[in-house]
């Protein structure tokens, strides 16, 4: 029964840390750059939409970086305890290993983002635009930056969550199997 307890804790854990790692595979989702570029009929309310959008993208993604060192030490602790149990974990190591890396390519992209976030070039303060060129240009550039973070990732988190999964199905939790009831 201990062993079954175990298991299943281990078993939710697994899908705590995936259901957790979601924001963080906000770095690999459509990056607002993939928006047609802004042309010189564009509207300002646009423009805000457009900025506010990435805005929001840049602050999920500085969550994800956030809780990066505690997700990737519980994804490698399961791993380790899979692996001290003989299970075959290479793939979710390999893929762990990759997203480990991926995220120490894209975090000074995300740092170097910041400048552009700061100094909102063409927006005020609340967002709306005070220069029509300078939005343009700010949008253009924060675009270009989530993209850069987007192709540093290279789908790695979804390779991740892909091997979790794949692990996951290759080594399901034991069925709990009825206690005998002593019969009189």
């Amino acid at each position: 029964m201990k062993n079954l307890f175990k298991k299943t804790v281990l078993f939710a854990l697994v899908a705590a840390l995936l259901a957790a790692s979601l924001p963080l595979m906000g770095v690999s989702a459509a990056a607002a750059s993939d928006d047609p570029p802004p042309s010189q009929g564009v509207p300002p309310e646009r423009l805000e939409r457009l900025w506010a959008r990435q805005l929001r993208l840049y602050e999920r993604i500085g969550k994800g970086f956030d809780h990066a060192d505690d997700f990737i030490a519980r994804i490698q602790t399961l791993i380790d305890k899979a692996a001290a149990n003989g299970k075959d974990v290479s793939a979710v190591q390999a893929a762990l290993d990759a997203f480990e890396e991926a995220l120490k390519k894209a975090h000074p992209i995300y740092e170097s983002a910041k400048g552009i976030v700061n100094s909102h070039q063409g927006f005020s303060d609340d967002g709306k635009v005070t220069d029509l060129e300078k939005a343009k240009e700010t949008v253009q550039a924060m675009g270009e930056k989530l993209k850069e973070i987007k192709d540093a990732m290279g789908g790695t988190g979804k390779a991740l969550r892909e091997a979790i999964k794949a692990f996951r199905e290759a080594n399901p939790p034991p069925q709990e199997t009825p206690a005998a009831s002593p019969t009189e």
